[in-house]
Formats: C-alpha cells, sequence, structure tokens
C-alpha cells in the first residue's frame, strides 16, 4: 500500500469536507441543533460531511471499512478501517468558536497507519503515516523540546457528560495550573493533538474520548517524535478512554503527576 498516495487524496478530501463545513457556518442557526445526549450537539453539518468523507474514502480504498461518529456506515472491514470525525468540536461550530476540525485516521488490523487533522478556520492541515515524519501543509513538524511541566504549555479538556471523576480531574487541573505555564482548552481534541505535535502544546491530556475524537492526532503526535500513552503509561489508548500526548521528554512527571491527583 502507497500510504503518502493515500495520503494525499485523504488530505483533498478533508479539505472538500472542510469548505462545506465553512460555508455553512455562515448560515449556520441554532434550531438546526440536534442532541444524541446529555449535552452531546449535533446537526446536519455533521452528518453532511460525514457522507462526503465516506463517499470519498471508499474511492480511494474500496475495501475498507468505516467507524464514525455519526454512524454514516456500518460497514466494519477485516483489514482496513477509517476512523472518522467529520467535526470535531461541533459545540464550538454552534456556538460561532473558531476552533474545528476533519479528522480521518485509516488502521490496518490494530495498527493506526495514517492521519490527517484539518483544522479549518486556519486553513492548517496536519498529516503524517507510518515511516513518514509529521507534516502541516507540507512543511515538517516536530513536537517541542520543552525538559519539563514548568517550562510547559498544556491543554486539556473537560468532560461534558460523564462527571463520576470530576473532582479528582478538577485536583489534577488546579496542581498543573500552579506548575505550568498555562492551560488551555481549545474544545476540540483532535486539534489539540495536532497542536501538540507541532511543538505549540508541550502536552495534551483528557479523558472519556471515542476513538474518532483522538485516532488521527495519534498518528500525528507519534511521526512528529512525540509519545502518546494512557493515564497508567500504557499504549492502549482509544480503549481505556484516556489519553496523554506529550514530546516525550515530560511523559515521566506527567504520568507522576496525573497517578497523584487523578485515580
Amino acid at each position: 500500500m502507497q500510504l503518502e498516495q493515500i495520503a494525499k487524496q485523504v488530505i483533498e478530501l478533508s479539505k472538500k469536507a472542510g469548505d462545506f463545513i465553512r460555508q455553512e457556518r455562515k448560515t449556520f442557526n441554532s434550531d438546526k441543533i440536534e442532541y444524541k445526549g446529555l449535552n452531546d450537539l449535533v446537526s446536519y453539518v455533521d452528518k453532511t460531511a460525514e457522507g462526503i468523507i465516506v463517499a470519498g474514502l471508499e474511492k480511494i480504498l474500496p475495501e475498507s471499512g468505516f467507524i464514525t461518529e455519526e454512524k454514516t456506515s456500518s460497514k466494519i472491514a477485516e483489514q482496513y478501517n477509517w476512523i472518522i470525525d467529520p467535526l470535531d468540536g461541533t459545540t464550538n461550530f454552534i456556538h460561532g468558536v473558531p476552533v474545528f476540525s476533519v479528522s480521518i485516521a485509516l488502521k490496518e488490523y490494530d495498527e493506526l497507519v495514517l492521519g490527517v487533522v484539518y483544522e479549518i478556520n486556519q486553513d492548517e492541515c496536519f498529516y503524517g503515516w507510518k515511516g513518514s515524519p509529521a507534516y502541516l501543509n507540507g512543511k515538517e513538524i516536530k513536537v517541542s523540546q520543552a525538559p519539563k511541566i514548568a517550562d510547559s504549555l498544556i491543554a486539556t479538556g473537560f468532560p461534558y457528560y460523564n462527571f463520576e471523576k470530576q473532582a479528582q480531574y478538577m485536583d489534577l487541573l488546579t496542581h498543573l495550573m500552579k506548575n505550568c505555564h498555562g492551560i488551555r482548552r481549545l474544545g476540540s481534541a483532535a486539534t489539540d493533538l495536532a497542536y501538540t505535535a507541532a511543538g505549540r502544546f508541550d502536552a495534551f491530556y483528557e479523558y472519556n474520548l471515542n476513538s474518532w475524537d483522538v485516532a488521527a492526532g495519534i498518528v500525528i503526535v507519534k511521526q512528529a517524535g512525540g509519545y502518546v500513552v494512557n493515564f497508567s503509561g500504557g499504549d492502549e489508548v482509544m480503549d481505556s478512554r484516556e489519553l496523554l500526548a506529550t514530546n516525550g521528554r515530560i511523559t515521566d512527571e506527567m504520568l507522576e503527576v496525573i497517578k497523584q491527583h487523578f485515580a
């Protein structure tokens, strides 16, 4: 499989979906919001964008299956499956906050081998594939060189429906707020991971995420030289629904802080 050639096609497809999303934002109103669950918002924009992506990917790799947020396709293949979030940052989109992304990853058996995150409003496309560097709009990117938390800008996200661990999470947040350059909460995990890959953030952590939120970003961070683990330091991230992405230099320190403040 020529992953580089596939990546080029996926990049163009992500931009096509992004163009649609960008145009719809101009006339979008709150009457078009639907609720999948508590604070879990969706609209026709998510669904239509996902349809565009699925149709395009079927042409690129006809034998592939799909794991999608909006359930546009239920086809699961043995070897190749795409993991898609057509609009990561739906709540931002609905409220007019200009941070939302298209996220597309390819999994071969159990291994993530390609990731594309297109941040629509900045027209920034982050991508990488197995064996490649990570790129931003054609230029190679790498994770930061920050040696410790005290030198770091850290990103996170907040749970919006599962609040069982909220007190512990806030304890962890409070500790980091006092001991790093700052905490950022953009509202799009795909964007957070892409920014970590590009060295804008030194680490990103969050729990209760879905595979489509993070799959593409995981690939890009790793290809940029970063580390992605769960809160116990293990490699299984998507099933554990715990994610810590770092520049590699502050991984151990972050895991120790997480262990101390978040069970």
